[in-house]
């Protein structure tokens, strides 16, 4: 049994049954019991909880007969036991949040103590998260509030205080800004909440707001209690004071491990060091350098090394970026992937990265004006690519590795070329000591000297010899000399290089076991940019039991590396080397069968991660997975968001690889599945362009449900990105499909989508007529979610039109509805369509507690867009209360959001936080809402 006090008083029996408890007077014996858990309450407590202190002359015969009662409403046995003196409630029989509350607050101190700081805020977090309003909510009892109910209020305020601490200190300072604010405006009195918002406003680079905290909280100490602030805020005044005005600067650390064993180069390493010690010359210019050379000669091990020398000269952080230029897939990274990567490390978010590459530029070069940044830019294809990655403004210094010479970067730009030469023979002896000792290599000169020469002074191949000799001691370098006899390694000489080791390669490759071998060869399919043990075991076609020992193996022989945990990863050779075995040993069909189970394994894992983000959702029927195919299965929401976020670069390969091999139905499939992850998100471009190639392949299979799925998706990332004409075109051909069909529910869908289209352009009736037909349609299959969202929606529509009367009654049977379907979402857009009827019948209160309630469901379920359009209105609701200071700090939140999203909304909310006279321009469901959101 489990009861719950930190809000409304509840009680939940076997199978988390509801148990009911109507008598005012019984719970507040059981709330009394429930917080003392485990613990003898004296009769005389249960009294003077019960009446306040003016009992009647029958007051223990009261409390009797209530336990009697609970007992049997209760109905567990050895729950509510009589002790000598009073009652207990046995904590082997239940548990009270409270309890659950006490305990992640223990564990949470012991994080702090071991200086976990992330495990502290996760446990605070989850502790937090147990209360659902006010302690006790409807009980009353005096005595009750007075003994318990205060202690827990004062509790959540120091766990909040104790969370905020360890957050600050993990640097989320930004994130914690609007947080705070609404700390500060609901607990006025606390100092340590204003000295936390200080503090994070500082560390975002606002000082001035920092500092304007400050005074509100000293005003109202000294006006409400007539004191000054105490010491802790004085203290963090004084820290604000004395810190510096300018944005915190962001600190990317993003260099790779230096190479163990680095030997030579001394050359090099100085020429470079001259190159930066030279930009004074010119301090108005930005300085690039640009080392090329043939592959596996040591480019990016230099290039790491050297900037790990030199790194503590760019104070503001390094950037790196793995361009891919002669990747072995034949795909180099775009610029603007490219870009996205360098804007994300530089802390913008997905959502705020622009649509086109000049204006991610600029943005780029903004951030990194006024910084010192160290900039490598590894395996360049060609200038093109390397030049929109350049920053504008000095400061800064750019590394560009690449096979190419770049001489357009050269030209132009003013780029320092230092080509890379194999390794002077001198320090490849030094390689080859390091790697298997000096010992070793004095012993067996000559042979050691004679596989340097077949290794052509390769930094690369020479690694890889050394490496086998290493792991095999019992084996003498003259025997591996012998092995290359019959072998060669071709100067690279700027041809193709990757075919000129494979013999080095083989030594490994021959050394596997056959099914390690098999695997290794089908791993080179793998569109990358990483592969999981489940879908490497797809790939295979074998259990994940089988496919585990197996690649660890390859790690072991550094054919694979396991970068992180259960994520593995390709060196751009290996991967070739892997795919050209692949050619020769596996049969087309084979290799056909492979690529099946492999995008069978993304489907159907993405498919089962999409019903736990979204319950509601209807993801396409699959066909069953191929035999051999491992799912991955996260277990709960939580689990599947990461999943989807650790897995979206690799499924947006997939989808390339699928509509490069001519996987249509795996392409619109995974078009579709991934579809309300990338809306979340705010990934619409990405969205838009799946969905484009979703559609194209949906028609390419004659899928008539393919393409109408695909129509529909398009159409709501169309609207997303305001090109409205677009989408309901695409909703038209939606429905047409959905009609030839008989998809009644999928008809009742685009109908939801299109009233939030014309909603959005200020068609009010025509979007009022497509919920009315969406409702009709969900009605006929009976949709119960479905239902209660276009009966929100067609509330919403008539609250639009003025219609309030009507539009509450909608609202509500929406409410009524949505209580029994479990639509979280579903349901926090009709709190906040409530919100909107009650503040346009001036009933402003009722209208925020609606908004509140919004809030807590759209933050629970992600959605950052509607999250601020319901931030937007609660603040217009408190502002006609003439609660103008909680109305800023309301829209302030709200505005942050909108101008990480870019979205016009934006604008409306500068204008109220402008304060214009004319109010009656700024018109209050005129801000982004959600009756629309598809299913």
């Amino acid at each position: 049994m489990e009861i719950k006090l930190l809000g409304p008083l509840e009680i939940r029996g076997d199978r988390d049954m509801l148990i009911p408890v109507t008598s005012a007077k019984q719970r507040i014996v059981l709330a009394a019991l429930a917080f003392r858990l485990g613990e003898v309450v004296p009769v005389e407590h249960l009294v003077d909880c019960l009446w306040d202190g003016e009992p009647p002359l029958t007051a223990r015969e009261t409390v009797h007969s209530h336990v009697m009662r609970l007992r049997k409403l209760l109905a567990t046995p050895q729950v509510l036991i009589t002790q000598p003196g009073g009652y207990l409630l046995n904590v082997d029989k239940c548990d009270v949040d409270t309890a659950q509350v006490q305990r992640l607050r223990a564990r949470a101190a012991q994080a702090a103590a071991n200086l976990d700081q992330q495990g502290q805020s996760a446990l605070l977090r989850d502790a937090l998260a147990l209360w659902r309003g006010e302690p006790l909510t409807g009980i009353d009892s005096e005595v009750l509030r007075a003994h318990y109910v205060r202690v827990w209020e004062d509790a959540w305020c120091q766990m909040r205080e104790e969370c905020a601490d360890a957050e600050l200190a993990l640097g989320r300072h930004a994130s914690l800004v609007g947080e705070l604010r609404f700390l500060v405006a609901s607990h006025p009195l606390r100092e340590r909440f204003h000295g936390q918002l200080m503090l994070a406003l500082n560390a975002s680079g606002q000082r001035a707001e920092a500092l304007k905290v400050y005074q509100e909280v000293r005003r109202v100490l000294i006006e409400e209690l007539g004191i000054e602030p105490g010491e802790y805020l004085r203290d963090v005044h004084r820290q604000v004071l004395n810190a510096s005005s300018e944005p915190a600067p962001v600190f990317p650390a993003l260099l790779p491990l230096d190479v163990y064993g680095f030997v030579g180069r001394a050359a090099e390493l100085e020429r470079l060091d001259a190159i930066q010690a030279a930009a004074a010359e010119q301090p108005t210019a930005v300085v690039v350098t640009v080392l090329s050379g043939a592959a596996g000669v040591g480019k990016t091990a230099l290039a790491v090394h050297w900037a790990h020398r030199v790194c503590n000269r760019f104070p503001d952080g390094q950037l790196y970026v793995n361009l891919r230029g002669f990747d072995p897939t034949g795909s180099p990274m775009s610029p603007a992937e490219a870009m996205r990567s360098l804007l994300e490390a530089l802390g913008v978010s997905p959502e705020r990265v622009p649509a086109r590459l000049d204006a991610q530029t600029g943005l780029y070069r903004s951030l990194l004006a006024g910084h010192r940044v160290l900039i490598v830019l590894d395996n360049a294809r060609d200038s093109g690519q390397v030049r929109p990655l350049l920053p504008g403004s000095p400061g800064c210094l750019v590394l560009v590795t690449s096979r190419s010479q770049l001489p357009g970067l050269v030209a132009k730009e003013g780029a320092h070329p230092l080509f890379l030469k194999l390794l002077p023979v001198p320090d490849a002896r030094k390689l080859m000591a390091k790697r298997l000792g000096a010992n070793r290599v004095v012993d067996e000169a000559d042979a050691a000297e004679e596989i340097i020469r077949r290794c052509e002074r390769l930094p690369l191949a020479i690694a890889i010899v050394a490496s086998r000799a290493a792991s095999n001691p019992d084996v003498s370098l003259s025997a591996l000399v012998s092995e290359l006899d019959d072998a060669y390694l071709d100067v690279f000489d700027g041809g193709e290089p990757m075919t000129q080791i494979r013999t080095v390669f083989s030594w490994s490759y021959h050394a596997l076991t056959p099914d390690t071998a098999r695997l290794f060869r089908l791993i080179g399919s793998h569109p990358g940019p990483g592969i999981t043990a489940p879908a490497a075991a797809s790939l295979a076609g074998m259990s994940l039991a089988q496919a585990r020992p197996l690649l660890s193996e390859l790690t072991r022989t550094h054919l694979l590396t396991q970068h992180a945990h259960g994520r593995y990863v390709f060196h751009d050779l290996l991967r070739a080397y892997a795919a050209e075995l692949a050619s020769a040993h596996e049969v087309e069909s084979e290799r056909q069968a492979a690529l099946h189970r492999l995008l069978d394994h993304y489907v159907h894992s993405a498919h089962h991660s999409a019903r736990l983000l979204n319950v509601h959702q209807s993801p396409p029927l699959l066909a069953p997975p191929q035999a051999g195919v491992v799912v991955s299965a996260p277990a709960d929401h939580g689990q599947a968001l990461e999943w989807f976020k650790t897995e979206h670069p690799v499924l947006m390969a997939a989808a390339s690889l699928a509509a490069q091999t001519g996987f249509d139905t795996h392409l619109w499939q995974l078009a579709w599945i991934l579809n309300d992850f990338l809306d979340r998100q705010g990934r619409w471009r990405e969205q838009t362009e799946l969905q484009e190639l979703g559609l194209e392949a949906a028609r390419r299979t004659g899928d008539k449900m393919g393409q109408a799925h695909a129509y529909r998706n398009l159409g709501w990332a169309l609207t997303k990105l305001s090109r409205y004409d677009d989408a309901l075109g695409h909703f038209q051909s939606a429905l047409q499909l959905y009609g030839d069909l008989g998809d009644l529910t999928g008809s009742a869908h685009t109908h939801g989508n299109m009233s939030g289209v014309l909603e959005r352009q200020g068609r009010y009736r025509e979007a009022l007529s497509h919920a009315e037909q969406a409702l009709d349609l969900y009605r006929r299959t009976n949709h119960q979610a479905g239902q209660a969202r276009a009966l929100n929606a067609v509330g919403w529509h008539y609250t639009l039109l003025g219609e309030h009367p009507k539009a509450l009654a909608y609202c509500r049977r929406a409410l009524d509805l949505q209580s029994t379907t479990g639509d979280l979402h579903g349901r926090a857009a009709t709190w906040d369509s409530l919100g909107h009827i009650h503040h346009h019948l001036q009933q402003y209160e009722q209208a925020i507690d609606c908004y509140q309630q919004s809030l807590e469901l759209f933050r629970h379920a992600g959605d950052r867009c509607s999250v601020a359009g319901t931030l937007t209105r609660l603040g217009d609701s408190h502002q006609k209360l003439g609660e103008d200071e909680v109305a800023r700090l309301i829209w302030g939140d709200a505005l942050q959001i909108f101008e990480e999203l870019e979205h016009p909304d934006a604008q409306r909310v500068t204008a109220r936080l402008a304060g214009l006279s004319d109010w009656g321009s700024v018109v209050h469901e005129h801000i982004t809402r959600s009756a629309g959101l598809p299913l």
